[in-house]
């Protein structure tokens, strides 16, 4: 590909990090690399001549005004969460700023990491993300909206992962490990009880190295006549069960289930109400939808690639979670 510059946002996160890896290996592009923290980048991506370091929180992006108006690509993965006004000013404010820093004449095309917690089965706005979803998840729909309908919409393609895994566990991983392989650990305290339960409840995941591939494949052939304009991809692989994955857990680590009790989404509504839990309001409507399955759905496959990661058992390897063995 021809020398073209590319701003990653939240770049030393675990999504930026697998972004920066494929780019640096399947292109020539220079990439300026926004961080808060380039400590936690590797030396390595810290010294090579292709990447040129912004070193700032993105609400203070407009430090770097003059190499952003010089980008042909924008990947935005930066995010905040937790603290409602953060959260405002990160998720919406700081990037619709970052937005008017571009040149648009230069500027070939966004893509715009979202949540899939914000669209329904069939992949359309939820209401109800609004109504009841976080303060993250609230920004996220809020921000969507505004995005598609700017004036960057038709250059703007919107990602929305499902669960996303990536890293591996231990202190040897190349990359950031993502909140939810970092999770992982905890399954070998509650797999023991776990396997008496039965939840059907189904759910998407992506491994964060197919998402950079999906990403790649994306700034490749944005020109392809079905890519062109504003363009919406949910990642993930074809969705599973809770109780798969806990069968395949216990067949990972060889232990046996003798019986499973189901839990109903009504069965679940009654132990929200009598157990001394604090649940959300997000918590609360998840426990009504059940299911977080879409179609159409986006994984490496789509586009005539490989998974890195395809099943449930290829993420339990790749993470390095350890076996335990409670019969």
């Amino acid at each position: 590909m021809a020398f073209k510059n590319l701003l990653i946002t939240g770049a030393n996160g675990c999504v930026g990090q697998y972004l920066v890896d494929w780019f640096l290996k399947n292109t020539k592009f220079r990439l300026y690399l926004m961080v808060r923290d380039k400590s936690k980048l590797p030396i390595s991506i810290q010294e090579n001549k292709k990447v040129k370091l912004i070193v700032c929180d993105i609400r203070e992006s407009n430090r770097y005004k003059k190499e952003i108006s010089e980008i042909n690509y924008l990947i935005h993965t930066a995010t905040a969460w937790g603290d409602p006004q953060r959260a405002y000013e990160v998720n919406i404010k700081a990037f619709e700023e970052l937005l008017e820093m571009l040149d648009i004449k230069k500027l070939e095309k966004i893509i715009y990491f979202s949540t899939a917690s914000i669209l329904d089965t069939k992949t359309e706005l939820m209401r109800e993300s609004l109504i009841y979803g976080t303060e993250y998840i609230q920004t996220k729909y809020k921000c969507f909206m505004r995005l598609k309908e700017s004036s960057f919409s038709e250059k703007t393609f919107a990602i929305f992962p499902t669960l996303v895994f990536g890293g591996t566990l231990g202190r040897t991983s190349k990359y950031p490990v993502s909140y939810l392989t970092s999770g992982l650990k905890e399954i070998g305290k509650w797999l023991w009880l776990a396997r008496f339960l039965k939840l059907d409840s189904k759910f998407h995941f992506i491994h964060a190295n197919d998402i950079a591939q999906i990403c790649g494949f994306l700034i490749k052939n944005y020109k392809e006549k079905q890519y062109k304009g504003f363009r919406k991809f949910v990642l993930g692989q074809k969705f599973i069960s809770i109780d798969e994955a806990i069968n395949t857990l216990l067949k990972r680590n060889k232990m046996k289930r003798y019986f499973a009790i189901p839990l109903t989404k009504q069965i679940l509504k009654i132990l929200l109400r009598i157990l001394p839990i604090q649940a959300t309001p997000w918590d609360t409507y998840s426990i009504k939808k059940y299911d977080f399955n879409h179609d159409p759905i986006t994984n490496p496959e789509t586009f005539k690639l490989k998974s890195y990661a395809k099943s449930i058992s290829d993420i339990l390897r790749l993470s390095k979670l350890p076996s335990c063995n409670i019969n």
